[in-house]
């Protein structure tokens, strides 16, 4: 599956829009990685505990949106993009989302 961030695919044409796909995913970072978090933010630098969460959530939901693209018949995703809030002090939400196509290679 081609998943882009552009709305063209150069060398390719779309031939078919299926419609706006997402994938979203919600984590809770466990007690004893808020206390190390909390732990490291007093010092200041990267925390490592939520980098690794936040990676960790956003292929998630590329995978869950890739997957959700399939089940619509298309073979690529366009104009892919992640956003992210927070819920409560705890939790994050993270939706990949963008348009399901197929698309074809262009002769030559």
């Amino acid at each position: 599956m081609l998943v882009t961030t552009t709305e063209n695919i150069p060398g390719s044409r779309v031939v078919e829009v299926k419609g706006q796909v997402f994938g979203l995913v919600v984590r809770s970072r466990g007690l004893a990685g808020n206390f190390m978090a909390g732990l490291r933010s007093l010092v200041g630098g990267e925390i490592t505990e939520y980098t690794q969460l936040l990676e960790e959530t956003r292929r998630h939901a590329l995978d869950r949106m890739i997957k959700n693209a399939q089940l619509m018949g298309a073979n690529a995703v366009v104009m892919m993009r992640f956003d992210s809030s927070e819920i409560g002090q705890t939790m994050s939400e993270i939706v990949a989302y963008g348009t399901a196509v197929v698309v074809e290679k262009l002769p030559g």
